[in-house]
């Protein structure tokens, strides 16, 4: 009797359980890959992993109640093995700049096609990187002309956890849900803000809230 083909473990992080759902019957469909577990949440992921053992994991960027940036910067230090491919719906440049700051292999759309991820998670685990045809040009773009030429955007010099503070703002969370969420006290968020007013140039948390607001109305698919 044949040996079963050696297959590559792949995990899978995303609060929507359609995307895992997609992921997952694209995954099996294919000889030397399988799903060997799913996570909505950074906690639920780090444990899941730390079991299975997943040759790679593909990480949305934005999870339910945590960041995926934060997920794959624990990922590299908790499990270093692990190859990180970034599945978002973000074709911001920034944001791909973030994530392989953070640790991860790759990076590409949730709109690109099935054989494009397949041949992200491929190249991922042949050790190389993977980014997003259109992602690629913003990045080489902002690279080529200089970040400011770009966006402008005084948003890109928020640190990654000044960030994920700043988009809960504009997704109607207060202080201490943030606080809860990131499991730290209310006077470290408030350090936070203060430190985002500061670097956006806003005067009071009214009009930090605004930007807030308009940031996340912004990078909303249309």
């Amino acid at each position: 009797m044949m040996p079963a083909p050696f297959k590559h473990k792949i995990f899978l992080v995303d609060d929507h359980p359609l995307v895992r759902e997609w992921l997952a019957n694209l995954i099996h469909q294919q000889p030397d890959l399988l799903v060997c577990g799913e996570a909505e949440t950074a906690p639920d992921a780090l444990q899941s992993i730390g079991t299975e053992k997943p040759a790679v994991a593909i990480v949305d960027i934005s999870l339910k109640n945590s960041s995926g940036i934060e997920l794959i910067k624990q990922l590299g230090e908790i499990h270093p093995q692990v190859l990180v491919l970034v599945l978002s719906m973000h074709e911001e440049a920034h944001y791909a700049e973030r994530a392989l700051r953070a640790g991860a292999r790759g990076y590409i759309m949730k709109r690109e096609t099935s054989t494009k991820v397949i041949e992200a998670i491929r190249r991922v685990l042949a050790g190389k990187t993977y980014v997003s045809e259109a992602v690629a040009e913003n990045m080489t773009t902002r690279l080529v002309k200089g970040r400011g030429a770009v966006s402008g955007s005084a948003v890109e010099l928020l640190s990654d956890r000044e960030l994920e503070v700043f988009e809960m703002l504009g997704q109607g969370l207060g202080t201490r849900q943030i606080a809860e969420t990131l499991r730290v006290s209310i006077k470290t968020i408030q350090a936070y803000c203060a430190r985002v007013k500061d670097k956006l140039h806003v005067s009071n948390a009214t009009e930090l809230l605004r930007e807030a607001i308009r940031w996340n109305e912004s990078k909303t698919p249309r």
